[in-house]
C-alpha cells in the first residue's frame, strides 16, 4: 500500500481534490492522508466545499491564514514538514499555484519525497503575480508534472524541462487535462440556487480577488465603475471574496448597482454559471468553468495562463480598463461558447493522474 499525501487550501484545490480523491479510494494499492492548510478558512471557503463535494475530512488542519505570502507560506512550510515527518508519504500531491501549493512542494522536497503537481506548466508570463511565482517554482522540484492542456506541456519544453532530479530520475510529464472539467460534469446535475437571491436568467456574473486588481485601489476603482455602469441596464451578480470586501472598504469603494453576495458554495456556483448571460472574472479556475458551462468571458486581466480560452473565442482580456470592459459586457452578453475541440480532457483527467502516480510509484 502506497501512501500518498495531499495538500489543500484553497477554494479551486477543493474541487480539483474532489475528483482526484473519488479515483483514488477507488484504486487498490493506494491511501490517502488529506492536509488542509487553511489558507482559506472562512467557513463559505472551504467547510461547504468539503460538505457539498463529499471530500474527505483532513486529517491534518493547519490553520494558518493572513499575514504577507511570506509569512503564510513560511509557516505552511514549518507546518507541513511536521507533518511529512510524521506520516512519512511515498508521494506528496500539489494542486495549482496557490501558497499552499508551493510551500507543500518545497517541504517534500526538501526531504526528498517526490512530487505530484496537478495543473502544472501554465505561465502567464508575469511575474508580477504571486501565482506565476508558485507555479513555476513548483513545477522545477516537481517529480511528476501533469498538465491540463498541450501549451502547458510546450511551456515546460521551452524551460528545458525534463530536469534530472535529485535521484537521478528525470521528470515525469504528461498532458492528462483538466480535472476541474471533471468536476463541472460530475456535480452539474446537482447544481442549486444560493439561497436569499431572486435572478431571473441572463445576468452577469462577476468575481474579483486576485492582488493584482484588488492591491491596487485604481484598478479596482476602474472595475466596479464599470460593473456598476453595467448593472444600470443588466443585473451584475458578485459573490463577494471576504478579502475583497475589506479592501473595498478601506479604500471606500461603494459599489451602488451591483448585486453583492456572501461567497457561495461549489454547486451554488455551478447554478449561477449555468444560468448566467456572460462571465466577468479576475479568477484562473472561473475562466475554466464558464467555458465547461457554454459561457463566454471577460477577463479582468493583462495575462491569463489559459491561452487557448483566448485563441477559440471563448475569452477576452480586458485588463482594468472601464472602457473595454463596458464594450465587452455589451458586445458578449448572452454569447454561447462551445467545446468542440475538447481543450481540457473531456472530463477523464483524474482517472490519468491517479494511474499516472500509481505508475510512477511502482504500484
Amino acid at each position: 500500500m502506497k501512501k500518498l499525501l495531499t495538500i489543500i487550501g484553497a477554494r479551486p484545490q477543493f474541487i480539483k481534490a474532489s475528483v482526484v480523491s473519488k479515483a483514488i479510494a477507488e484504486t487498490d494499492g493506494l491511501q490517502e492522508v488529506i492536509v488542509h492548510t487553511g489558507q482559506h478558512f472562512d467557513a463559505n471557503m472551504s467547510d461547504i466545499f468539503f460538505d457539498q463535494l463529499a471530500i474527505p475530512r483532513p486529517h491534518h488542519q493547519l490553520d494558518i491564514h493572513g499575514g504577507s505570502h511570506g509569512d503564510m507560506t513560511g509557516r505552511m512550510l514549518i507546518e507541513i514538514e511536521k507533518v511529512l515527518l510524521q506520516e512519512r508519504p511515498d508521494c506528496v500531491l500539489v494542486y495549482g499555484d496557490t501558497n499552499s501549493t508551493l510551500a507543500g512542494a518545497l517541504a517534500a522536497a526538501k526531504l526528498h519525497i517526490p512530487v505530484a503537481h496537478v495543473e502544472a506548466g501554465l505561465r502567464s508570463f508575469n511575474m508580477q503575480m504571486p501565482e506565476e511565482v508558485n507555479r513555476i517554482l513548483t513545477d522545477r522540484v516537481s517529480n511528476i508534472l501533469f498538465c491540463p492542456t498541450d501549451a502547458a506541456v510546450a511551456n515546460l519544453a521551452k524551460e528545458g524541462f525534463p530536469y534530472a532530479m535529485a535521484s537521478g530520475q528525470p521528470q515525469c510529464i504528461a498532458q492528462v487535462g483538466d480535472v476541474m472539467q471533471d468536476s463541472a460534469q460530475l456535480f452539474a446535475t446537482r447544481a442549486s440556487a444560493p439561497e436569499g437571491v431572486a435572478l431571473r436568467d441572463g445576468f452577469v456574473l462577476a468575481t474579483i480577488h486576485r492582488a493584482e486588481n484588488t492591491d491596487h485601489p485604481q484598478r479596482l476603482g476602474a472595475i466596479v465603475a464599470a460593473l456598476d455602469a453595467a448593472a444600470q441596464s443588466t443585473p451584475v451578480v458578485l459573490p463577494v471574496h471576504p478579502r475583497t470586501r475589506n479592501i473595498l472598504a478601506q479604500q471606500h469603494i461603494t459599489p451602488r448597482h451591483i448585486t453583492l453576495i456572501e461567497p457561495v458554495g461549489y454547486l451554488e456556483m455551478l447554478w449561477l454559471l449555468q444560468h448566467c448571460g456572460l462571465v466577468v472574472t479576475d479568477s484562473g479556475g472561473v475562466q475554466k468553468e464558464a467555458f465547461f458551462m457554454g459561457k463566454a468571458c471577460v477577463t479582468l486581466r493583462d495575462q491569463t495562463e489559459w491561452v487557448e480560452l483566448l485563441q477559440v473565442g471563448a475569452n477576452e482580456l480586458v485588463g482594468a480598463d472601464q472602457e473595454k470592459i463596458l464594450d465587452a459586457i455589451e458586445r458578449n452578453l448572452g454569447r454561447m461558447v462551445r467545446d468542440e475541440r475538447a481543450l481540457y480532457g473531456g472530463g477523464q483527467a483524474a482517472g490519468r493522474v491517479v494511474a499516472g502516480v500509481k505508475e510512477f510509484l511502482g504500484e
